[in-house]
């Protein structure tokens, strides 16, 4: 044996923190044993595998707090620790480790900072030539105000340290502004708001890349299904991107690239970037294992997590995948990797679970605090079935015939018509609250008018409870409209109905449903894609 490698766990598994954090460590685990160490794992959650007694060679079951991990490290003497694979609870560490005299394998501390420290994050940005949506730190009430007057409305506003986006809203007005301020964060120079520029209509992207601080590869790049603004653990995803155009997605990896050399990663990094229009913003760089490490992984048939805890112990990525840059070099590029071959055609698409049922009370309305507990995935060649079969995995069946019922803000009217058009097109019945109704009307596109709760009966929960809409795109508007969504959405868990609170989210639903009526008329059944027969190699 070489030496004993500390391996730091995320601590509780919560909502906001993922038991993808815990795949994650059992990799590095693997990977630090097969380089010739002893694994020490720290962690403190028996519903984990990297807690299993015949996971790591050695198991603390402590929490992961410095006091915890400066005592271990004392007793074990290991050869350095490893941050990255725990999510954001073990990266707070690096710093104090670092002045405590302990050894961070993978990328540095420093370089850990600079990613997780705002100001010094947007001068790198600046360095960089790169964008950044507009953005202001507020230590008092006054200050929020006056920021978010300048930067102008919808602002996402957030505490300064945040897990999974606790606290964090997308505010349109400054009444929101100002309730935000009063019931759910307290603001002083002690702990400052982050207020952005909230980019509507924007397309939210992801990247999970390794690096060795020399060689960069993109895993993968993922578009989000829902738009910018909502968490993106929360988020549907697809591997390729299927609306962006291939020079945005190039542009994207060249930035994701410099980044992650200009904070000399080793190891993995997590990139969020959003696109408005041609525009690419930088919208947050997490040097660590993202939620999304598992479902790339799988994608691309190359454990990152792994790789990345053997760079941490100085091996280099052209030894540990020799065939990628060989690829690579000879010009055979894949789109959104630099894993996957070039003549890859298959999209797969990740689904989020979420754990309405067990909490009757929560609104089951996505936005930037995570909510979703699990993630399922669904293959095909065809972006639509993709999308079909891990809406079935998430136990979302989508329906074939029946009514939609669409009912949506102002902003999002104009962006409905197409949506309302194509499940006409399909025979379905459209149905819609009065304003969503009298718009329809106004632009040629019949509907039926239904009442909304605070408007008498029968309204619509009543047509969901009895059976009479099949499907429900709403998307969230004023208090009076949040109120009657709020219970519509529980409606719709109660009874099983499929649901968005997005616009995309219900054009996705409508590629779907369109490649699985085709595909039945053609005769043909949904075609099953093993891992492995898609990543067998030689």
């Amino acid at each position: 044996m070489k030496g004993k490698i500390v391996i730091l766990g995320s601590g509780p598994n919560r909502i906001g923190q993922g038991i993808e954090f815990d795949y994650a460590c059992v990799h590095a685990v693997f990977a630090v044993q097969e380089e010739g160490y002893e694994a020490v794992m720290v962690n403190c959650n028996p519903e984990t595998v990297s807690t299993d007694y015949d996971t790591a060679d050695r198991l603390y079951f402590e929490p992961v707090v410095l006091e915890h991990v400066l005592d271990i490290v004392e007793r074990e003497d290991p050869e350095g620790i490893l941050l990255q694979f725990g999510g954001q609870t073990p990266l707070k560490l690096a710093l104090p480790l670092l002045e405590a005299g302990i050894r961070v394998l993978g990328t540095q501390p420093e370089s850990i900072d600079r990613a997780e420290d705002r100001e010094l994050f947007r001068r790198l940005i600046l360095e960089l030539g790169l964008r950044q949506p507009e953005s202001g730190t507020a230590k008092s009430r006054d200050e929020a105000l006056v920021i978010a007057r300048s930067l102008g409305y919808p602002v996402l506003v957030r505490p300064s340290y945040v897990l999974g986006g606790r606290a964090m809203k997308i505010v349109y007005d400054e009444t929101d502004l100002l309730e935000y301020l009063e019931e759910a964060v307290s603001v002083s120079y002690e702990r400052p708001i982050l207020i952005d520029k909230y980019l509507q209509d924007s397309v939210e992207l992801d990247v999970d890349a390794v690096a060795d601080g020399e060689e960069v590869l993109i895993g993968a790049v993922m578009e989000h299904i829902e738009e910018a603004g909502v968490h993106s653990g929360d988020s549907a995803a697809s591997i390729p991107p299927y609306t962006l155009p291939q020079e945005v997605v190039e542009e994207v990896k060249l930035w994701s690239r410099k980044i992650a050399e200009s904070l000399q990663v080793r190891g993995l990094i997590n990139l969020q970037f959003a696109v408005s229009g041609r525009d690419i913003f930088v919208l947050e760089v997490n040097p660590r294992a993202s939620r999304t490490v598992p479902f790339v992984s799988k994608t691309i048939g190359y454990p990152l997590a792994k790789l990345a805890a053997k760079i941490a112990v100085g091996r280099k990525l052209r030894d540990l995948v020799p065939e990628v840059f060989e690829r690579l070099e000879r010009g055979e590029s894949h789109p959104a990797s630099d894993f996957l071959p070039a003549d890859c055609k298959l999209f797969t698409v990740k689904e989020v679970v979420f754990p309405w049922n067990r909490f009757p009370e929560v609104d089951p309305l996505l936005g930037p605090e995570m909510k979703s507990t699990g993630e399922v995935m669904g293959i095909d060649e065809d972006f639509g079935l993709a999308f079909y079969k891990s809406q079935l995995a998430a136990g979302n069946r989508l329906p074939e015939e029946g009514s939609v019922f669409i009912s949506v803000a102002d902003r999002d009217k104009e962006k409905v018509l197409e949506l309302a058009e194509g499940f006409l097109r399909l025979g379905f019945r459209i149905y819609a609250t009065t304003g969503t109704h009298r718009f329809f009307s106004s632009r040629g596109i019949p509907s039926e008018h239904v009442l909304k709760i605070s408007e008498g009966r029968p309204h619509v929960v009543d047509l969901i409870t009895n059976g009479q809409i099949q499907l429900i795109v709403n998307t969230p508007t004023g208090r009076r409209e949040v109120s009657d969504a709020y219970f519509i959405r529980r409606a719709a868990i109660q009874h099983g109905v499929p649901y968005t609170t997005t616009v995309r989210g219900g054009y996705a639903i409508l590629t779907a449903i369109e490649s699985y009526l085709r595909l039945k008329r053609e005769g043909r059944n949904l075609k099953v894609y093993a891992l492995q027969d898609i990543h067998r190699r030689g």
